[in-house]
């Protein structure tokens, strides 16, 4: 029982998994409790059981799993996380609770399933249950099948996909237990009320006495469709009614559901089946045989296979191609069925798979009508009816129409009827006006043909589209028809039975509603004309007296008398009295037509005086603007005007009633009439007037709606007319036109004479560039009946560039491409394959614009696509590029020959590619995109694992998606394969899909693609969801649709919106009206002030009418509704920008206006504040830093805008804004935490901070640890600036949940909460330990220090006066791990890398502090005299001290890390930069060697702009990764591998040496590469320069010398710290390795040769603490003794001449640059070092001494001395001499030691001494016979390198040379110690010559040295020892005083 107790004290969720089962069955009891006691679904408890749920339901111990399932169903159905356990539970359910003997644990696991069901996992336990029924064990099996019985059951088949049930049912009747099979008979009953009949086809395989069984249980079930009786949490509403319905009871509910359940099609859950594999291999040779019985094999083979009802896709051309055949040419009727019933057995089985091959089979199906044998005509009905269901009414309505004027009539009667039978599959959509339009007028020929049958055909025909579309859509086409026929038409439409009745009713019941709205305008039929040229001929009589008693009802009688006087003047008063009646008249009064047929009375239009004629005119314009004016009104006039429009008196009045007449009735349809009529008119000048009136009229209408079509041809006679104003005017108009229309309208006159088309060009390019102007006239009244009808005409018939393409006069080739060109396109011989391709090229050439009917040419050109000879591939592609001269019509080959283009893009070959991506977009802009995307097709060319084609298809569909409104359906079929590619191996695949994919989701939504994630492999799921989540940041807006019909009939200013929508749309122009309309939008208010707007939305989220503004991250619900609600008070403008999601600059700029205005609409500010608010909540969850950084700004401006306001926050504000603030505390930039800390301190000014502070506290329970530790702190400041009042709900609790943050494991969390608990401990004392409750020993601890301390700083941290300074503090709080440690600790807590670059700066500011004392401010000086020696002050000393040492010593502590990590060149501005430079670098290692050049090269040119190189910086070490790992890759790789080129490989190493050399020539940049990466660097080219295969290329030692080249520019431009360090690393790898070539030690050797030459030069740049630290683990791994056993003992001299280098170079000082070795005793470093510096000042004595005596002995005159260095100087400056000359001075400075050569030297290039300098050294060497030194530039030319063995004298000879040379030598030391005197006495002999070649190069040295700056000659006399010495000395003196201060006050 001991145990018990010990569990029995754990928490739920460890019992939960305790190893007792006992504790397990306690721990799941509690959580049952827990779990139906938690209220809020989202509680933080849910998330500790979330990988413990699991278990509950695997428990090994019955009686404990049990009790687990009880505790799992409740959490299931409470816990808002639960859906993530879905598929885990499931699975364990599955397999370790359906085998369960207990029949309560099945039944429990059984509802945790269908509970999941209900928090929408569907799908995934579904899966979950389909994979249980594969279980061996049968009652897992039999359970499984029960609980998916039971879902279907009670979610219904909508919930449940009953297709991949039905799949594997029939299996379940093959098993051998009855359970199984018994359970699956129930199933199958369950499955049949949902769906019915369509369970029948998948079953027909059981076993037939299974199959009565089921048949018998079918009947017996109900005939009402079963109804969902459980509903998902999405599903309230439903749910809501289902319970309503119950409790009203009865079958009356039944009736009113309005929602019956899908039907499913049988078709969809069968399997497809493969047959042409299985067709007979001599198939196609038998159908071709010469006996029919043959042939008819062959079919019968193919029937058998066809009648599979469902088809596998597959390549059917060929197949088809025969049935065709078999079909038009076979003579034997029975053959012609039986290929027809074939033909209909594959266009069943493939459906809109057999959509490609529809168009080539429908003439030849028609065209073989002729046939009168039933058989055959009802065969052939069968398959055409069967082929339109797998295409659309659009692509085969060419072919149809083209046999309806066939003279055979039952040709003709047969596409009527198949026509009327397909019209039933219609739907008002699917038969738009523009399909009416083309088939009624061919109708209504048949309709007068003189055949019955022909009539009544066309009868049922128009009926069908009657009871479709309704008749008020047909009545149009109709007005020519008498009314006999009329009635058959209606009669037949009665009859019609439509398949879709829903959509024919709707059209039915509406038609009669839309016919009597109307009334008035029904009864004169001429209000509804059928494109008549004129008014009707003759007006009844009865007509002119009902509009004479009309008239004389407004007009006075005394006009209605003198109207048709004889006198002139009468007629003229008569008018004049008719204008003011008019002008004084109501527009409701005006009876137009009756007026204007007054005016229309004789004389009417006749009239021979000019005044009364002008009156008249005028008088009709006012009727048009005051009236309401009809077309039949306007027929009445449109003759006058149209005449009278040329005369010179009358002309002007004429254009005025046009203008007027076409306002009322718009232009569209004006110009029309007027156009016709004029034309039909032999007057030049009233033609030329009226196409001038005409061009003024688009101008001033805008080209919206114009009819090109209906006047083009009289604009074609104007051209050829032979007076010269008639083509003037007609070539204007066209100028005009152009405007709107573009290039393509030349098109129309390319027929023209040159000199005609010359003038039209002439007047074209006069309008290039220009804009159409603002339109400002309009229809006024936009309610008539006619406009709407045309505008609905215009919307679906698309407008704009389609139209124009459809006017061309085009050639039907189809008789030229011949079946010869066929057969040679598929000849074995390329030469006559091209010649059959040119011969097709050419034909359409010469036709350039040709029908869709070609023939065969399709068929034959898809096999060309992917010839085996790439010019024919090319070719064929060109050919296709040539049909876009079929224009629009191309749609209906886009299956047949448009896929195949897709096909060819992944060709291997780039220029292949290119020409199929062309082709591609020249299809597209003719067909547009929608029929690409329909099908499977598309989906099927991604599925083929082709990169190329991919990584096309992908780019192509990135490109074209954004610009669609909608998509068809069809493109989620595209989905898995787009996330097959997001994972694709190869990249650039991967960046395709990448691109596409927010394409892809703006069409489909974020959730629907995220579940189709559910049928990704687990490990591809989380990578691809990611994506996804990333995608929908950068979603793009869809596009906006065009201007609505009413919205363009009531437009202001005409068809300037339509415009753009239409013409310039497709055209590219631009439309600047819609521009300048959008500029003075935005000039307006951008808050509009709705009254009571805020308390209304307060009143609906409280009411719940919306959603409350809480979430984890916004949905896509969130966003629909705050655009909704600010769709009210928001500009629209402004909307649109801050919701745009493609480009966030625009929302950037939005939020500025925002600023801008905000104190000039403040009011409108506050009105909105709660929206913009929540606008920004939602900015806050992503990951723009730009756009978060402006809305930062936006609220440090707003919040104290509010506050001089004295407004305050309400709490629905808040709420919902203040927590997502919260949630940006914790950002990882400290900029957004700065300003949102800033933000919270102005917040507490309009929001009380006692309600802030619930807000912190929840932010503390956030798993961010920045964020718990920035919102403790802030807690801190609150308490401190408010008390304790501002803790909420109690101090105690608060305190409570503060002090658990005490033992965080954060070290920053930690300090915070302790700073809190110190603040209120300061606010109220010891009482503080009461609040906290109970504490750990160790946390009471720190609490109890960190109080301790702060009582020591007490007078200087009492609360500061100011906010600014409690800001000042807080800052000072958040950086140190331990805000009270000295600064002694805290190098020891920085980062590691970071500590060598510290130390640097703190030298340097040292150095600085040296000379800048003065400056330094009293307040931060100490008199530490006085202080010491004052015991009377010294109680309250430590609080000054204490506080002023910070101050003091701050500029010796390291930089702050947050500064320095910082780089500026990480800007968020430039995060598009940085990412292309990523992604550019990231292919510098790729595999690939194009790829690699490629990548190189954009860096090169980086690299070689200095503009632009800066923005490498931040990358620099990233590159030269990637470099050496090419490197690696070349020499691993490459260099092995015979099959690449070596020129390619030479050419990789060109680039990456150039880019290196590019980049080291920046010293800014070199300096950025560090120390390990600088290391792998000089690895890789010392191994390039080693490696011997080089050589063998070509120019392979040019590459080595650039190499070299290479190696010197890193060594000089690097940082000298990280490339000395490196190169140590180096040395010390390269000797450990065994394995390592002798040479590259020796090349690395010489590099660090190179570095020591340097040191004088480089020493101030360079941190030796870190070298110190390189050398002492060098000499830990080799120490002496191990150095010496090496096979050369270069490595020990090298070592060595480095520490004496920089001894000599820094003195004594050395010893205190070893800080950053910890144990300094492991190696031999510090014993070396203090024995280098003991020994300095001997041999400095010495030296100068010898040199005085050599001196004196051997002394000339100056002036010798001179003439002979000049005569030795001059040999050497000669080619001829040079040696001689070198050899002259080498024995002179052998003789004359210290001979002055400086004068000499002087003026002379560094070079020269350089040389000379290198010239005697070899001279040196050649007669001492040291061996030869190489000249390299790498080598040291004071240590020998043969090995020699050198005594310790010669090196302090060379150290007493180089002391000299660099001013440290001291000539008044005594010599004291006789020590070294006797080794190096015993050498003077032998070292003479050295020594003055030694002192040679001292003078050279010193030379070198006078040509630096003076402050460097300055900085290096700077270097004496008691100056260096000094700030160290100084600083451990401050110490030692300050410690003894301390000291004193304890």
């Amino acid at each position: 029982m001991g145990d018990d107790s010990e569990w029995m004290k754990l928490p739920i969720d460890q019992k939960c998994e305790h190893k007792v089962w006992k504790a397990r069955l306690n721990g799941y009891e509690e959580a049952l409790k827990l779990f139906q006691r938690i209220e809020d679904e989202k509680s933080p408890e849910w998330g500790k059981y979330l990988g413990l749920l699991k278990k509950f339901v695997t428990d090994s111990n019955a009686v404990a799993q049990l009790k687990g399932l009880e505790a799992a169903l409740a959490y299931v159905e409470n816990a808002h996380l639960a859906g993530k356990t879905s598929g885990e539970v499931v699975s364990g359910v599955v397999s370790k609770v359906f085998n369960q003997p207990k029949a309560r644990a099945k039944e429990l696991g059984s509802d945790i399933c269908l509970m999941y069901i209900e928090i929408e996992r569907a799908e995934v336990v579904q899966d979950e249950l389909i994979k249980g029924l594969d279980n061996k064990n049968p009652k897992i099996v039999v359970t499984c099948i029960e609980t998916l019985r039971k879902a279907l059951s009670e979610f219904g088949s909508k919930i449940i996909t009953l297709k991949p049930v039905v799949k594997v049912l029939p299996k379940q009747f093959e098993s051998r237990e009855k359970a199984v099979r018994d359970e699956a008979k129930l199933l199958s009953v369950e499955i049949y009320k949902w769906i019915r009949d369509a369970l029948r086809p998948p079953l027909q395989g059981i076993n037939s006495v299974q199959l009565k069984e089921l048949e018998e249980e079918w009947v017996k079930l109900p005939t009402t469709a079963p109804k969902q009786s459980r509903f998902l949490r999405s599903q309230q509403a439903l749910k809501a009614k289902f319970e309503q319905q119950q409790a009203a009871g009865g079958d009356e509910a039944d009736d009113d559901d309005d929602e019956p359940a899908p039907q499913v099609d049988p078709y969809e859950l069968l399997e497809p089946v493969e047959i042409l594999s299985k067709l007979p291999k001599d198939f196609y040779d038998k159908i071709e045989a010469k006996k029919w019985q043959e042939r008819k094999e062959a079919l019968e083979a193919l029937e058998t296979l066809a009648k599979n009802p469902k088809l596998e896709n597959g390549d059917y051309g060929d197949l088809v191609r025969a049935l065709k055949k078999v079909i038009g040419k076979d003579a034997n009727v029975m053959l012609v069925t039986l290929a027809a019933k074939c033909l209909a057995g594959l266009a069943a089985g493939l459906r809109k798979k057999f959509g490609t091959y529809a168009g080539h089979v429908v003439p030849t199906i028609l065209e073989k009508f002729k046939e009168k044998k039933p058989q055959v005509v009802q065969a052939l009905q069968e398959a055409i009816d069967a082929v339109f269901l797998t295409t659309t009414l659009q692509n085969i309505s060419e072919d149809v129409l083209g046999v309806m004027d066939n003279k055979n009539p039952s040709i003709k009667q047969q596409a009527s009827l198949f026509l009327a039978r397909s019209f039933r599959h219609c739907t008002q959509a699917t038969l738009p006006k523009s399909m009416l339009k083309a088939f009624c007028p061919a109708f209504l020929k048949q309709v007068n043909d003189s055949a019955p049958e022909v009539r009544d055909a066309a009868y049922e025909a128009l009926g069908t589209a009657m009871k479709v579309v309704g008749e008020k859509a047909v009545n149009p086409f109709l007005a020519d028809l008498d009314k006999l026929k009329l009635d058959k038409i209606k009669e037949s439409a009665d009859k019609v039975e439509l398949l879709g009745k829903k959509g024919g009713g709707g059209a039915e019941k509406k038609a009669p509603a839309a016919k009597v709205a109307p009334p008035a305008k029904v009864a004169p039929p001429a209000e509804n004309p059928a494109r008549s040229s004129g008014p009707p001929k003759k007006a009844s009589a009865a007509k002119i007296e009902v509009c004479e008693e009309k008239s004389a009802a407004v007009l006075p009688a005394s006009c209605m008398q003198l109207l048709d006087s004889a006198n002139w003047k009468e007629r003229l008063a008569s008018m004049e009295e008719f204008q003011k009646a008019v002008e004084q008249m109501d527009k409701n009064e005006m009876p137009c037509q009756a007026l204007v047929r007054m005016l229309a009375k004789k004389p009417g239009w006749k009239e021979t005086n000019f005044q009364v004629m002008q009156m008249k005119l005028h008088i009709v314009g006012l009727i048009a603007q005051k009236g309401s004016f009809s077309k039949t009104s306007a027929f009445v006039v449109l003759d006058g005007l149209v005449d009278k429009i040329g005369d010179v008196k009358c002309g002007g009045k004429a254009k005025e009633g046009l203008t007027a007449t076409a306002e009322a009735c718009s232009l569209p349809w004006t110009a029309e009439q007027v156009v016709s009529m004029v034309f039909a008119q032999k007057n030049p000048k009233n033609q030329a007037e009226t196409l001038n009136w005409l061009s003024n009229a688009m101008k001033e209408f805008g080209f919206t709606g114009i009819n090109v079509k209906g006047f083009i041809n009289n604009v074609k006679t104007a051209l050829g007319a032979t007076n010269p104003a008639v083509r003037t005017a007609a070539i204007t108009l066209l100028g005009v036109m152009y405007l709107y229309m573009g290039a393509p309208l030349r098109m129309f006159f390319e027929d023209e004479k040159p000199a005609l088309l010359k003038q039209i060009d002439d007047e074209f390019e006069k309008m290039q560039g220009q804009s159409p102007p603002a339109a400002f006239r309009g229809t006024k009244k936009g309610g008539a009946e006619e406009d709407g009808e045309e505008a609905d005409e215009q919307e679906e018939d698309g407008g704009g560039a389609p139209d124009i393409m459809d006017l061309l006069p085009r050639s039907d080739v189809s008789d030229k491409i011949t079946q010869d060109m066929v057969d040679k396109m598929a000849d074995k011989n390329w030469k006559i394959r091209k010649e059959g391709l040119d011969e097709v090229a050419a034909v359409i050439s010469e036709a350039k614009f040709i029908q869709p009917s070609i023939g065969e040419l399709p068929m034959a050109l898809k096999g060309r696509l992917n010839d085996s000879n790439k010019i024919l591939d090319i070719g064929s592609i060109s050919a296709n590029i040539i049909y876009r001269s079929m224009g629009p019509a191309l749609k209906q080959h886009v299956k047949s020959l448009g896929m195949p283009i897709i096909t060819v893009l992944g060709d291997s070959k780039t220029n292949v590619r290119a020409a199929a991506m062309t082709t591609l977009q020249a299809w597209v802009e003719q067909t547009g995109m929608k029929d690409w995307l329909e099908g499977e097709d598309l989906s099927e060319e991604l599925k083929r694992e082709n990169p190329f084609l991919r990584q096309e298809v992908l780019g192509w569909l990135a490109e074209k998606l954004p610009t669609m409104r909608t998509v068809p359906s069809d493109l989620m079929l595209c989905v898995p394969y787009l996330f097959i590619c997001l994972e694709d191996r190869n990249g650039d695949v991967r960046k395709k899909a990448q691109d596409a994919l927010p394409t892809f989701m703006m069409h489909l939504g974020y959730e629907k693609m995220l579940k189709a994630t559910g049928k990704l492999k687990p490990a591809s799921k989380e990578p691809v969801s990611a994506l996804l989540e990333k995608a929908r940041a950068v979603m793009p807006a869809k596009p906006a649709p065009p201007p609505g019909k009413a919205g363009a009939a009531k437009s202001s200013s005409g068809g300037a919106p339509a415009s753009k929508s239409g013409w310039l749309g497709v055209l590219g122009k631009k439309a600047p009206v819609t521009k300048v309309k959008d500029e003075e939008d935005r000039s307006g208010v951008i808050f509009i002030l709705v009254p009571n707007g805020k308390e209304q939305r307060i009143k609906e989220e409280k009411g719940l009418k919306v959603l409350k503004w809480n979430f984890q991250t916004p949905r896509d619900e969130y966003v629909d509704q705050l655009k909704t609600q600010m769709s009210t008070c928001f500009a629209r403008w402004l909307q649109d920008e801050l919701f745009h999601a493609s480009d966030f600059q625009r929302q950037v700029k939005a939020i500025g206006v925002m600023g801008e205005r905000m104190e000039d609409e403040l009011e409108g500010t506050v009105s909105c504040l709660d929206l913009i608010l929540k606008w920004f909540t939602l900015r806050f969850f992503e990951t723009n830093s730009t756009v978060l950084m402006k809305v930062l700004e936006y609220l440090k401006q707003l919040f104290p805008t509010l506050s001089r306001e004295n407004y305050h926050l309400n709490e629905y504000e808040a709420s919902s804004f203040i927590p997502y603030l919260i949630l940006k505390v914790g950002e990882s930039k400290d900029v957004v935490r700065k300003d949102v800390r800033a933000i919270l301190t102005m917040l507490c000014k309009v929001y009380p901070a006692s309600k802030v502070f619930p807000f912190l506290m929840d932010g503390t329970k956030s798993k961010n640890s920045k964020q718990r530790a920035e919102c403790l702190e802030e807690l801190g400041c609150l308490i401190e600036n408010y008390g304790m009042n501002v803790c909420q709900p109690t101090p105690a609790k608060s305190l409570k949940e503060i002090a658990v943050h005490i033992g965080d494991r954060d070290n920053s969390v930690r300090n915070a909460a302790l700073n809190t608990v110190v603040a209120v401990y300061n606010v109220c004392g010891d009482q503080v330990y009461k609040l906290i409750g109970n504490l750990s020993e160790k946390e009471m601890s720190m609490l109890e220090e960190r109080v301790k301390r702060s009582a020591k700083k007490t007078p200087a941290a009492a609360p500061p006066p100011n906010r600014q300074a409690a800001e000042r503090e807080r800052l000072q709080r958040e950086h140190p791990s331990n805000p009270n440690a000295t600064f002694m600790r805290k190098p020891a807590q920085q980062p590691q890398e970071e500590v060598p670059n510290k130390l640097n700066q703190a030298r340097a500011q040292n150095a600085e502090r040296e000379h800048s004392h003065p400056s330094i401010p009293k307040e931060f000086q100490l008199d530490l005299d006085m202080i010491e020696n004052d015991h009377t002050r010294v109680s309250e000393l430590p609080d000054l001290v204490q506080h002023k040492l910070e101050e003091l010593l701050e500029p010796i502590m390291m930089p702050e890390p947050k500064i320095r990590s910082v780089s500026p060149h990480f800007d968020d501005l430039h995060n598009s930069t940085a990412s292309t430079i990523n992604f550019v670098i990231s292919q510098v290692a790729s595999g690939d060697i194009n790829t690699s050049i490629q990548a190189l090269a954009q860096i090169d040119e980086v690299l070689r702009q200095e503009d632009k190189a800066e923005a490498m910086s931040g990358h620099i070490d990233q590159f030269l990764i990637a470099t050496f790992m090419q490197l690696r890759l070349i020499y691993n790789t490459h260099m092995a591998d015979d099959r690449l080129d070596k020129k390619d490989i030479f050419k990789l190493y060109s680039c990456i040496i150039g880019n290196m050399l590019s980049l080291f020539s920046m010293e800014s940049l070199a300096r950025e590469a560090s120390m390990g990466v600088l290391k792998d660097l000089m690895h890789g080219l010392i191994t390039l320069m080693l490696d011997a295969r080089v050589e063998d290329i070509e120019d392979g030692q040019q590459l080595i010398r650039s190499v070299n080249l290479l190696v010197v520019r890193v060594l000089e431009k690097s940082d000298q710290t990280n490339i000395l360090s490196a190169l140590l690393v180096l040395l010390q790898d390269s000797l450990t390795t065994s394995s390592g070539s002798p040479m590259f030690a020796e090349l690395v050797m010489k590099c660090l040769w190179r570095m020591i030459r340097f040191l004088p030069e480089t020493i101030n740049s360079i941190n030796l603490d870190r070298i110190l630290l390189d050398v002492h683990n060098f000499m830990k791994v080799f120490p002496k003794e191990k150095l010496k056993q090496l096979k050369s003992d270069v490595p020990h001299r090298t070592l060595k001449t480095l520490l004496h280098t920089l001894c000599k170079l820094t003195g004594a000082k050395i010893l205190d640059h070893m800080s950053m070795i910890e144990n300094r005793n492991e190696s031999e470093l510090e014993a070396h070092l203090r024995r280098v510096v003991k020994h300095s000042g001997n041999f400095s004595g010495m030296k100068s001494d010898r040199g005085t005596e050599k001196g004196q002995d051997d002394r000339m005159s100056k002036a010798k001395v001179s003439d002979i260095l000049s005569e030795i100087f001059k040999k050497i400056g000669s080619k001829e001499n040079t040696k001689e000359g070198l050899t002259e001075l080498y024995e002179y400075k052998q003789k004359y030691s210290d001979a002055d050569l400086e004068p000499f030297l002087r003026n002379t290039s560094q070079f020269f001494q350089s040389y000379v300098e290198r010239g005697l050294r070899m001279i040196e060497s050649e007669r001492e016979g040291k061996g030869r030194i190489q000249p390299s530039s790498t080598d040291s030319g004071s240590v020998p390198l043969n090995g020699e063995e050198m005594k310790p004298a010669v090196y302090y000879e060379r150290l007493k040379i180089l002391r000299q040379r660099q001013g440290l030598e001291n000539n008044s030391r005594v010599e004291g110690d006789s020590g070294p005197t006797r080794p190096i006495t015993s050498l003077l002999s032998k070292p003479s010559v050295a020594s003055s070649t030694d002192m040679l190069q001292s003078k050279l040295s010193q030379l070198k040295e006078s040509r630096e700056s003076h402050f460097q000659q300055e900085q290096s006399h700077s270097h004496s020892p008691t100056r260096s010495s000094s700030p160290a000395a100084n600083l451990d003196d401050l110490k030692k005083r300050l410690e003894r201060i301390k000291s004193n006050r304890q």
